[in-house]
């Protein structure tokens, strides 16, 4: 895949050692990477003036005139934000947690491993292209402005929503909290064409049942208690544009008797009102309930759920496109860095891999929570494993296990997920260590190794 900007994949080389540098630039020009190498701190500074280009700086700890850190120290201060591997000799425990703690990126021990040096700048060079993508994401003015993943799951709903904004269908999104339902709903509105009037958003879970339908369709001044002048509805004030009935699950049996009436004649009835006033409203309605399994048990009209879910829209979970996660990470990072203009936050690999490991039961609001507190609470500009503060997992609740009955799925299936989960977690609880987290499992580090090979 090309590159997203000129500058990732050219790196400079700082070292005082031209063998060291002789070194480096041929192993890295072989992997295609274009390479500048420089002798001292003072040239470091010469390069990076001005549009300079580089993706990363490579840089010996040790230098003629001003050593690694204080030159990275010096770099920031003057607002570059340029990504910097250290070199040592003399790496020490303090040397990588003082170079951590200032927003080094990684830093290399000579002798060198080589395949290290490629892994860790290849690992480089995938963060600052992922961060590329969000930023350019969120520039284009197509359905994937503000919503982030690339899966398959993912880019099907990017089509689906595609093809129904432009039209007055109405439409049903379904999927667990935190999955992004108001924001799909929000691009729907976004990309109609034929809707010029407002989005009104209606939270129908937080509406008592007393209020609910005046709040929907409005009252005449005296219909109730209250009533001092005529107010109209939320469906009156969506006129000519989208009403987002979010939680639509929640609505009294009542009023959705007067829900179909809407969608069936285009009307609504104010309470206390003799006449029908009427509507031009695209209904797009959200649910994290399973409503087929509501109309079964007669909380749910049938005939209104076939009004409303014309076209379904389900919004997966979180851990059912865990290949996004990296990318929603990046995004909420550059959200929620310290001050505008600051340097990026970065998160280590360790810890990355906890979040993708982990199972969200509150899916992608729950991750960008998690990111939030990350970024106020970590110590230096990146953030380890130990800043984060993830739940324990659970195996999947007696309710998880009715749902995943009703829905037909296989017990190996159910099965093979539970094992999953305690796998990882074992390994969280043990810091990474498979020998200690088969133990905790009560299986040989042989059998351990092989099923954490299946479940990856």
């Amino acid at each position: 895949m090309a590159p997203q900007h000129e500058s990732i994949g050219t790196i400079l080389i700082a070292d005082d050692e031209s063998a060291t540098i002789d070194m480096l630039t041929d192993l890295l020009t072989e992997e295609g990477y274009q390479v500048k190498g420089v002798g001292s701190g003072t040239a470091v500074l010469e390069q990076l003036k001005g549009d300079h280009g580089y993706g990363l700086l490579l840089m010996d700890l040790q230098m003629p005139g001003i050593n690694g850190l204080d030159l990275f120290e010096r770099l920031r201060k003057e607002g570059s934000d340029i990504p910097v591997i250290l070199i040592t000799a003399h790496g020490t425990s303090s040397i990588a947690i003082r170079a951590m703690q200032m927003g080094v990126y990684d830093y290399l021990q000579k002798p060198f491993d080589l395949d290290e040096v490629l892994v860790v700048i290849k690992r480089l060079f995938e963060h600052q292209e992922l961060a590329s993508r969000v930023k350019s994401l969120e520039q284009r003015a197509d359905l994937r402005e503000r919503m982030i993943g690339r899966s398959p799951a993912m880019s099907q709903i990017y089509k689906t929503i595609g093809r129904v904004a432009a039209s007055d269908a109405s439409v049903l999104i379904t999927g667990e909290t935190g999955t992004g339902k108001e924001l799909a709903a929000n691009l729907i509105h976004q990309n109609s064409a034929r809707r010029n009037g407002p989005l009104v958003k209606v939270n129908c879970a937080a509406l008592p049942e007393t209020l609910i339908e005046s709040e929907l369709f409005g009252h005449e001044k005296g219909a109730f208690t209250g009533a001092v002048a005529q107010r109209k509805g939320r469906f009156e004030q969506a006129h000519k544009g989208t009403i987002f009935l979010d939680e639509v699950g929640e609505i009294t049996l009542p009023v959705q008797k007067k829900l179909l009436r809407v969608l069936q004649e285009g009307e609504i009835e104010r309470v206390g009102g003799t006449g029908v006033v009427k509507v031009d409203v695209r209904v797009v309605a959200a649910t994290n309930r399973d409503l087929l399994d509501e109309v079964k048990q007669g909380n749910f009209r049938e005939d209104l759920y076939y009004r409303l879910n014309v076209i379904n829209i389900h919004m997966p979970p979180l851990r059912e496109r865990r290949g996004d996660i990296p990318i929603l990470v990046e995004h909420f990072l550059d959200k929620y860095r310290y001050k505008p203009g600051a340097p990026l936050t970065k998160i280590s690999e360790e810890a990355l891999a906890r979040l993708e490991r982990y199972d969200w039961p509150g899916n992608v609001r729950q991750l960008e929570n998690e990111i939030e507190r990350a970024v106020v609470l970590s110590q230096g500009n990146v953030i380890t494993s130990h800043d984060l503060n993830l739940s324990q997992h659970g195996i999947p609740t007696q309710v998880d296990l009715a749902t995943r009955v009703r829905n037909r799925e296989r017990l190996l299936d159910v099965l093979a997920e539970v094992e999953r989960v305690m796998i990882y977690e074992a390994l969280q609880q043990s810091d990474g260590d498979e020998k200690d987290a088969a133990q905790r499992l009560g299986l040989a580090i042989d059998d351990f190794q092989k099923r954490l090979h299946a479940a990856q």
